[in-house]
């Protein structure tokens, strides 16, 4: 009886939050682990489908660097980076897309219909709906990688407004029709922030922002945008962390009101930063 009790417990200590963000829409990044653990994995997409059926509009946008450099491999195309970025020629595009518009995107929608949740899977082609224009970071010639310009929500909201949760695949169109590999954080940064959303959620591979990396425990459980900054400057935000937040506050500034980071290697991640008192990750609050 005290297991069914605790379990009456946990749903409502939910219920404040079920109340408060019913009808909000939340852009989910879903990457790292999470998209290749299958554990993880089907944990993610039933509590994406709870915060369907309990009144979340979720917006899913991903990337797939793993299966990406799998399937370069099999077709005997060696990936090249440049300072940690994918050179995307044309022949490493056309992989891109059919990996990324192809099997992640079909397989994640295909999952979320297995939880009873209309899903429909798109990319930034269809209707031209997000726009990009060739990226050179630091100078950088690394081939069809492009920046976003323009998120036209007409397509994506359409979906929302008939129950579908959107799928969306990090792959944009230039001016041309020309296919553009875009990082898959940025992407759903310019997704949040044209649909307005109410959340961004970041479900990576780190367990949030901590003020000791070396102490798991140090995890900040929320914090302003304005304090980010300081965090950098006196290095305790450092490394490759210092992207990953660079990415929120890019979140904040279009508009976001609050950005996530998640660990996506703890199961059931999503519920347990939203619907519980503590929280997992770190939230960055506008």
């Amino acid at each position: 009886m005290q297991t069914e009790i605790n379990k009456a417990e946990i749903l409502t200590e939910a219920l404040p939050y079920i109340k408060k963000f019913s009808g909000i829409t939340v852009v989910i990044k879903y990457g790292g682990s999470a998209l290749v653990n299958e554990e993880i994995k089907d944990t993610i997409i039933k509590d994406i489908a709870l915060m369907k059926f309990v009144g979340f509009k979720p917006v899913l946008v991903h990337g797939g660097g793993k299966d990406i450099n799998k399937a370069l491999e099999a077709v005997g195309i060696e990936p090249k980076f440049k300072d940690g970025l994918r050179v995307t020629d044309e022949a490493t595009m056309e992989i891109v897309q059919q990996v990324l518009a192809g099997k992640i995107n079909k397989n994640i929608t295909s999952d979320l219909c297995l939880q009873g949740v209309n899903a429909v899977g798109i990319c930034g082609k269809d209707c031209a709906f997000m726009k990009v224009k060739k990226t050179m970071p630091k100078g950088l010639d690394i081939g069809l990688v492009g920046e976003v310009t323009d998120v036209d929500t007409t397509l994506i909201k359409t979906l929302i407004d008939n129950d579908f949760v959107p799928v969306i695949s990090s792959v944009g169109v230039d001016e041309n029709g020309n296919s553009y590999n875009v990082n898959a954080d940025y992407a759903a940064v310019a997704v949040a922030g044209a649909l307005n959303a109410e959340k961004l959620v970041f479900v990576t591979d780190v367990a949030g922002i901590m003020k000791d990396v070396n102490d798991p425990e140090s995890v900040i459980s929320s914090i302003k945008a304005n304090e980010v900054t300081s965090l950098i400057d006196d290095g305790t935000i450092s490394g490759g962390m210092i992207p990953k937040v660079e990415c929120c506050i890019a979140g904040v500034n279009a508009g976001v009101n609050n950005v996530h980071i998640l660990d996506g290697r703890i199961a059931h991640c999503l519920l347990l930063e939203i619907f519980t008192n503590k929280g997992i990750g770190t939230l960055i609050e506008r």
